[in-house]
């Protein structure tokens, strides 16, 4: 495994990091025998960094990374998250504080090594409906009582050692504004072969959410990224190229989703012609980046996380490849 420095900070990260999140299943559904081989022989892998979120299996996954790292006896570089909703507006900072409160309870650690606001900043307020939490108002984030000075309180209660947030998309102005704070060393972001504008600028043929180069914006003050989705939700893998089914703890796809990638993952094929799977195609592109720290897999099985964990010793796509790949994002994946 290799490491990768998280921008000013003094974390040292795994490359390949260790994603808890619902979507490939295991650290929420997965029986704990199952989690608890996975976890170690991530461990014996190299993997250091574990990411996770209350929201994960609604603070299962917290729970069940808790158990697995005691049984184990290892202590690697642990990260959470705090969701905002709309009944949390009133009282923000308490809510951070409390949550993160209890997200160490669950995972039975005394301090996150880092902690991340899962809202995307807006600079609009957003319709907060229900559970939903993706986006936050800007002035959320910066007004007394907000969701920074919640950070801010953990962070000199020796509750966390570092801070970010999620990018969402279409925010690259409240991002950069957040980014002037100052009290960001991370930021998560997706930036994938079928949607690279997270690390460039978007090329204009392409159909997709504008991330605005948010990984040379963090750069340029001083922080990295963590790339999550870096499979975008389980489409670049031959599984999915093949028409096979997925992992059955994997969450399902969304089938108008699947139908409108397919096409353009076919396109994408030639990037298994050296015999390497499309999915570590997917980690060699995001790899190549140096604003990025890591990328966060979602592994379902042992052989998944195996599989993935090599990526890093393949290097970065060629100089071919690259062109290619360049090539159809001007074109929007139409056919030639």
């Amino acid at each position: 495994m290799r490491y990768r420095k998280v921008g000013a900070s003094d974390l040292t990260v795994s490359e390949v990091a260790f994603g808890c999140g619902g979507n490939a299943g295991l650290m929420v559904r997965a029986d704990r025998s199952e989690q608890l081989r996975v976890v170690a022989r991530a461990l014996d892998l190299g993997l250091n960094y574990f990411d996770n979120s209350p929201d994960y299996g609604d603070g299962a996954a917290e729970q069940n990374l808790g158990i697995a790292l005691k049984e184990i006896g290892a202590r690697p570089l642990i990260n959470s998250k705090v969701e905002i909703r709309r009944a949390n507006l009133a009282d923000i900072k308490g809510h951070v504080i409390r949550s993160v409160e209890e997200s160490l309870a669950r995972l039975q650690v005394d301090a996150l090594d880092m902690l991340q606001i899962h809202n995307g900043p807006s600079l609009e307020p957003p319709d907060l409906r229900g559970a939903g939490y993706r986006q936050l108002w800007l002035e959320d984030f910066l007004r007394p009582g907000g969701a920074c000075e919640g950070v801010e309180h953990l962070r000199k209660a020796g509750k966390i050692r570092y801070a970010g947030f999620i990018c969402r998309g279409d925010d690259a102005r409240a991002v950069d504004t957040l980014l002037d704070t100052g009290l960001f060393s991370l930021i998560n972001a997706p930036y994938t072969l079928l949607n690279p504008s997270a690390g460039m600028a978007k090329p204009a043929a392409l159909r997709v959410k504008d991330f605005g180069d948010v990984i040379r914006a963090a750069q340029s003050h001083g922080a990295s990224a963590a790339i999550y989705s870096p499979l975008a939700g389980g489409f670049l893998t031959d599984d999915f190229l093949h028409g096979a089914a997925r992992h059955p703890l994997a969450r399902a796809a969304d089938p108008l989703q699947a139908q409108r990638a397919i096409h353009q993952v076919k396109a994408l094929a030639f990037l298994t012609e050296g015999g390497n799977s499309l999915a570590i195609a997917a980690y060699r592109f995001i790899l190549s980046h140096p604003g990025v720290a890591c990328v966060l897999g979602g592994f379902s099985s042992l052989e998944q996380l195996q599989e993935l964990a090599s990526a890093p010793d393949l290097g970065p796509l060629s100089s071919s490849e690259m062109t290619r790949l360049e090539m159809l994002w001007s074109a929007g994946f139409a056919d030639p």
